[in-house]
Formats: structure tokens, sequence, C-alpha cells
């Protein structure tokens, strides 16, 4: 049983104790959080014998394995290589970090002290994104691709009412390109590997993030349009064109459903069951890299690739962070 400690007591640390233990073979054992009583209240839902206010006892504490980090964007290489300094494996909600520099110290922080160091990027664990790799043949020559997630943010209301909400402040290294623009991103990456070629637009906010943009990837003989935005909604499907047919994504972040469209033939659903917890393939996919000790894995070139394009993608766009320094 892989003991786990948890860092962020929000929705979506619910959500993976939820898949954790859903896995049978990692067990929430810690809670940090900055407060006794936050802790408490926390624990009251999901009990465990160990709460910590202090980042370095929980980092030393021998009662825990790993740590799942789902503390704000900005903090997560500083918390990440406490841990792994600590002997602890990390598993990272994403984006890994605040740019390139910051994720390349944690991968060399992970591999000089041999624990696993994993970002939380669900839609590459998904079964239906393995449903979609094995489909891609039947399109023939790829042609085109866009992943779209524009979703209209719960938090934008806040911000225009001159509240500034994390989730558009550049002190945590925030935005849409680094919160559902990743999943776009990300999955281009985990499909094709590096681009030849990036260009981005954005509009940014008065806070300094961007709202919303685009990005276009150049992959050569076809290329791959993003869309993202946290201040608009949209209601298409993504999809991929190759000179045989196309495949259409329900939801890319979750992979709700892929079908093959064959052109000038019948369309098929090439989608599976999945966990209504979509969470719980990435920590399966976790608990595989611990119990092998696969300090080198696929997911950190993927995860390496994918913050050098956010680096750039913000460098054409005007964002900066103040963790970037000179990093940017």
């Amino acid at each position: 049983m892989i003991r786990f400690a948890i860092v962020g007591t929000n929705w979506i640390t619910r959500q993976f104790i939820d898949a954790a233990h859903e896995t049978g073979h990692l067990r929430l054992n810690a809670i940090y959080s900055r407060s006794q009583q936050q802790a408490e209240t926390f624990a009251q839902d999901y009990p465990c014998q160990h709460l910590f206010t202090s980042l370095a006892a929980l980092a030393t504490s021998d009662e825990v394995d790993a740590v799942y980090l789902a503390s704000p964007n900005a903090l997560h290489c500083e918390q990440a290589m406490l841990f792994m300094s600590h002997g602890k494996h990390v598993i990272c909600e994403k984006p890994l970090a605040s740019n390139l520099h910051e994720v390349e110290q944690m991968i060399a922080c992970a591999r000089q002290h041999q624990v696993i160091l994993f970002e939380a990027f669900k839609t590459a664990s998904l079964p239906n994104f393995n449903q979609l790799q094995q489909a891609l043949p039947a399109l023939g020559p790829l042609r085109k691709a866009l992943f779209s997630y524009c979703q209209y943010s719960s938090r934008y209301q806040r911000y225009l009412d001159g509240e500034n909400p994390n989730t558009f402040n550049p002190h945590w290294s925030n935005g849409s390109i680094m919160d559902i623009g990743f999943y776009c991103l990300a999955t281009a990456v985990a499909l094709w590997g590096a681009p030849q070629g990036v260009k981005a637009s954005a509009s940014l906010l008065a806070s300094g993030v961007d709202g919303h943009g685009s990005v276009l990837l150049d992959y050569g003989d076809f290329d791959v349009t993003l869309l993202h935005s946290k201040i608009s909604q949209s209601l298409i499907p993504s999809e991929i064109q190759g000179e045989a047919g196309t495949l259409l994504i329900e939801k890319l972040a979750e992979m709700q459903s892929v079908t093959l469209v064959p052109r000038g033939g019948t369309s098929t659903d090439r989608s599976q069951p999945q966990h209504i917890n979509t969470m719980l393939y990435e920590a399966q996919a976790f608990v595989q890299l611990v119990r092998q000790r696969q300090v080198e894995h696929p997911g950190l070139e993927t995860s390496r690739i994918t913050a050098a394009l956010l680096t750039e993608i913000r460098r054409q766009t005007g964002v900066i962070f103040p963790a970037d320094g000179c990093a940017v």
C-alpha cells in the first residue's frame, strides 16, 4: 500500500482521493493545510492519522511515501522539489510548473533522488485516449486537427466584480492556456510530440493573464489548432481530420466519446466505458510507476515539451508571471 499525503484541500483533491482509494493501492495517510482547523475539517470527510501545517515536517515524515500536489501553479516547483529531495514520490496537478526552467529543475531533482515525478494530466491515461490512438491509422494521412476547450469560468464574475481570484491572477501562474488550454496542448503533444513550429495569439485581461486564445501547431504535413477560453463557452467537439476520414472527440479533457467517421462511410463509436471518476486512470498509472520504480518514463518528456510550448506561447502573447524571473 502506498501511503500518500495531499497538499491542497479543494474539490479536485477530493476527486483524486476518491480515485486513489479506488485503485486499492493508495491510502491517504496525511493532510497538509496552512490552517490546522482547515486540516481537521477536511479530515472529517477523509479521516487520516496525520495532519500537518508545516511542509518541512511533512517532507521529513516517515509516514508518507508519496505526495499529491494540488496547490497553486506557482508553488508546484518549490514544493515538489522539497518532497522529492526527501525521497517522496510526487504526483503534481497540471501544469507541472510555471515555466520550462522550473520543469527541468523538477525532472533533474526526481532523477537525482530516484523518485517518481508524474504530472496529473489525466487525458493521456484514459481508455478512450488509447482508443483514439488506435483509430488514427484509419484516417490515412493526417491534415488537420482542432482541439477546443472553452468554458466560461465560474470565477469570472468575481473577477469582473473587482475581486482577484487565483484563476485570473498572474501571481499564481494562472490564466486560460495554463488551465483548460493545457488539455488541448498536452493532448497534441501526447499524440504527436513536439511540433516544428508554434504561433499563438491571446486576449489579455487587465490582470495580465490571458482570458482566451488560439494556438497553431505546425507538424509539417498537418497542423493542429487549439482554441481555449475561460471567458466564453464552446459547444463544438474536437476533431482530427485525415484524407480517409475524421475522428470526433466529445469533451476533450475527459475523452467522453470517440467517433470514427470514414469519408463517404458510416460513423462508428470507438468509445469504451470509463469510470465516472476519470482521475482513476492517472492514479493507476502513478501506482504502476511507483511499484516499478520507473523514474524514467515517457510522461517526463511529454511534460517537458508541453512546458516548453507553454513558455513560448506566453512569450508570444505577452503573459508574464512573477515566477518567470529571467526564464521567459
